[in-house]
Formats: C-alpha cells, structure tokens, sequence
C-alpha cells in the first residue's frame, strides 16, 4: 500500500502542488511552517477524511482562498486508485475513488491506510483518556467501516441527548424523547466497545513484543480496555453488551437528569497503559512513557499489516527528533516493509541512514 503522487490545489499553504513520491522512504525536510506537516496532514486527509490537527474542513482551506483540491494515486491491493476531495467554503465537500462518489470517509479507508506520528504522540499515555480513545477511534475506522459508521452515529446521538438535558429544564416536554435516544445509543455504543476491546487485545500483544525490544528485556508493557462498570466481558455478543449499557444507563437517570450532562456510555471509555504492573500515566518516568506511545504506535502499524496483509503509509512528523539516538535506530529498524514518510528539519543524518527521495519544503513549495 502507498501513495505514488499528491497533487494540492489551495490547501493549506500550498498554492499548487504535485509531488511524486518513492515508494520506500520520503524524507521531507525544511524549517518550521514551511509545510511540512501540511502535506503529511492531507495524505492522512485522503485516507479516513479526518484531518489529525483540526475538526473544521474550512481551515484546511488556504487563506483568502474559496475552495481547496486534494487528490491521491494510490497503489493497494494491486490495484491503481485516484482519490479526489474537493472542500469548499459554506458547501459539502466532494469525495471521488477513480470518479465514483464516495458516500462517507469509510470509502476512502478502504483504499488507503495510514498510521499518523505526531510529537504530541509521545504524550499519548500522560494525556487524559480522551486522547487514547482518539487513538482507538482513529485506526479503527480505518480499520473496521462498521465502526466508522458506528462512531458516526453514536457521536450524532450523544450531541442530540446532551441538547435534550441542557435544554429539558426550560422544555420538559424534550425528555419524553430521550428513552428512544438511550435505546439507540446503547445499540451503537454496544458496536464500539465490542471492536475497541478486539483492537485492544490484539495491540496489547504487538505493543507488548515492540516495549520489550525497545526498552532491551528490561521492561513489561501490558495494556486493559476500561469501559462501563456494568460490562463484565466487553467481548461478548452485542445483545448481552446493550443490556449491560441499558443497566448502567438507568443507574444514572437521576444524575444526568440533575447535571443535565450525559453521564454513561463509551465515550468515557479508556485504554489503561501499565509498565512492570505500574500506571504508566502516573509513575512512569518521561523516557518510559515515550517508549509505551511508541509501542503503541509500531502496535498499530502491525494490526493494520496482518489485517490487509500490507503494511499501512507511515508517517513521522518530527518525532525522531524528540527521541534519543537508541530509539531513533529502533525505529528506523521497525519501520522497514513499508512506506514511510518522515519529516526533519535537517536531512542530513537520514540521507545517510535512509534510502529514498528527499524533499526539501520552503514557503508552501517542494523546491
């Protein structure tokens, strides 16, 4: 799997853009706020139609500009794909594969994978559980399309409810609707816990092997899904996990009826990171916790490879340099198998390490 071409029309800093990448390694290298994750940021954007530094389509639009362009060659499956999104301003976006309209993001998940690498990354395990249910999240819609359109509509439902309770006090007649938005938030949210303890136990294997190598033997990585308190087996069938959340959901009526908040469900959900039977959030120190995020990341890169039996696009925004030189190593020794894209603001030590295609980014421009 991997991106042959990227064309950028109006994206971001980028006025217009083609760019032809190898099919190994891509090293892009420039100063800062030149464009460097700009461009990392629109492959992500072509494979789930989700931008990992804004949830606004409109700032993916360049300033002063009405519209942006953003298209793909793709090679997977063995197979040649062109993915073409079209974003302007006040309208819906267009999505094409090969001129076909897409419906939703899940069609271009289906084409394209990638695994995205931030440095805010590093700081996976110390962030709050948001951050790691976005992590789940993200590679499971690219993973699972039912998934996606399970979050799609749990997401829609949740917003709906949480408009019921804080508006219910100056219209009570909302709350004789909220029994149909529990029952079918506990339908869609039973479809998340199920895939996210699945993904779960297989990452907790993967992440498991790559600490252990990473850390040389001295260390035992080892991760626990945490969802609602009423589930006992989150991978059991989807009626018994949609009885357990209509239990837990009538325990706290009362409380969310008094907060006006929404109160259960998965989206509190969370992935607990444990090294040598310790929180890692709590008691691990810096370089400890940077080697479980990455863990977690060279975990995810391997879930995708098995499943598709190809390894996803990597991308490393800046990260290697965050990362002392035994990690930097480790994880050019992992990576290999597929394609990677890495940024830098110097290429000079990866030109010797790396062979590929180095780019160098300037004001919004390969030059």
């Amino acid at each position: 799997m991997r991106i042959d071409a990227l064309t950028l029309e109006g994206f971001r800093n980028y006025q217009r853009q083609q760019v032809l990448f190898d099919e190994h390694c891509n090293v892009i290298y420039g100063e800062n706020a030149q464009g460097k994750t700009n461009l990392l940021e629109a492959i992500v954007y072509l494979s789930c139609g989700k931008s990992p530094r804004t949830h606004a389509d409109r700032e993916l639009i360049g300033f002063e500009k009405q519209a942006a362009v953003l298209e793909g060659r793709i090679n997977s499956r063995d197979r040649e794909f062109i993915t073409r999104i079209e974003l302007q301003r006040g309208r819906k976006r267009k999505m094409t594969v090969n001129g076909v309209t897409a419906k939703n993001a899940a069609a271009l998940s289906d084409v394209l994978h990638t695994v995205f690498f931030a440095p805010e990354d590093l700081f996976l395990i110390r962030d709050g559980a948001a951050a790691r249910r976005r992590f789940m999240d993200n590679s499971l819609c690219q993973l699972r399309p039912r998934y996606a359109a399970a979050l799609a509509e749990y997401t829609r439902l949740y917003e709906h409810k949480t408009r019921i309770l804080r508006d219910s006090e100056d219209y009570p007649a909302l709350l004789d609707t909220l029994p149909e938005f529990n029952v079918r938030l506990c339908q869609a949210g039973a479809v998340l816990i199920h895939y996210r303890a699945q993904f779960c136990e297989r990452l907790a294997e993967y992440a498991a092997q790559a600490h252990g190598e990473c850390s040389g033997g001295r260390e035992e990585l080892s991760l626990s899904y945490q969802t609602v308190k009423t589930i006992e087996d989150p991978l059991a069938e989807h009626s018994a996990l949609v009885a357990a959340l209509e239990e837990h959901q009538a325990a706290h009526y009362h409380a969310e009826l008094a907060s006006r908040l929404c109160l259960s469900g998965p989206h509190k959900d969370d992935l607990l990171v444990n090294i040598n039977g310790q929180s890692a959030r709590q008691f691990c120190s810096q370089g400890q916790v940077r080697t479980a995020a990455l863990s977690l990341k060279l975990a995810e890169r391997e879930i995708h490879k098995n499943t598709f039996g190809e390894y996803p696009v990597m991308l490393l925004d800046d990260v290697l340099s965050e990362l002392d030189p035994r990690r930097q190593e480790y994880v050019l020794n992992r990576i290999a198998g597929g394609q990677v894209f890495i940024t830098c603001c110097q290429s000079d030590r990866l030109e010797t390490l790396l062979n590929g295609k180095v780019f160098h980014i300037h004001g919004g421009e390969v030059v």
